[in-house]
Order: structure tokens, then C-alpha cells, then sequence
């Protein structure tokens, strides 16, 4: 059965820290690049579980 996404919506925060966390993978990316590697990455997943 196929699965079709009307509407997908993606809320992030990003926040920048002092703390020992490490370098995020984001690091010097903009946030429209961020937002776009996200919804790829989500597609991604989505196609995987469609095929299975």
C-alpha cells in the first residue's frame, strides 16, 4: 500500500553552548542547510520503510 505525505513539518532549536558537547555536526552550516539535510535524511528513512 502506498504512503503518501500531504504535509511533513520539522521544528528545531539551536542553541549554541559553552559545554564540553563536542562539535555538532552543524557547526558553520546555515540553518536553511540544516533544515534541508533533515527533511533528506527523514525521506531517506521513509523510502527505506516503504520498500521493506
Amino acid at each position: 500500500m502506498p504512503l503518501e505525505i500531504l504535509e511533513i513539518q520539522v521544528t528545531a532549536s539551536v542553541t549554541e553552548s559553552g559545554g564540553n558537547a563536542g562539535p555538532s555536526p552543524a557547526e558553520g552550516m546555515k540553518k536553511e542547510d540544516v533544515v534541508a539535510e533533515c527533511v533528506e535524511r527523514v525521506l531517506e528513512i521513509l523510502k527505506e520503510k516503504q520498500e521493506h
